[in-house]
């Protein structure tokens, strides 16, 4: 069974920085594209950030570029979203995604507020 486990998230002041993770098994990770993806308050869902089977091919959402890291480990089985100069419209619940099959795990909630 896929299962992908996401965690780390919080409450941060503006301009702060959190460290998501998200830990897979059931499939093979290495081989496996994978996102974030949010959720902001009353809104669906939104692509933030990507990256290749290798780890050597990142891309971001506009918005995010130069503030948010994405990263993995494939010997751990584990994604990251690193989040940097946070600001209010980074609030959401925040999903991991294998790609070829859309599968998400319970989410991550981020909340960014003074």
């Amino acid at each position: 069974n896929v299962r992908l486990v996401e965690s780390g998230g919080g409450l941060v002041q503006p301009g702060g920085s959190l460290e998501l993770s998200c830990t897979a098994s059931g499939f093979t990770f290495s081989s496996s594209a994978m996102s974030w993806v949010r959720r902001a308050p009353g809104q669906g869902f939104g692509w933030v950030a990507g990256i290749n089977g290798a780890g050597d091919s990142p891309y971001y959402l506009d918005s995010v570029k130069g503030r948010f890291t994405i990263s993995r480990d494939n010997a751990k089985n584990t994604l990251y979203l690193h989040m940097i100069s946070l600001k209010a419209e980074d609030t959401g619940v925040y999903f991991c995604r294998r790609d070829s099959t859309a599968a998400r795990g319970q989410g991550t909630q981020v909340v960014v507020s003074s």
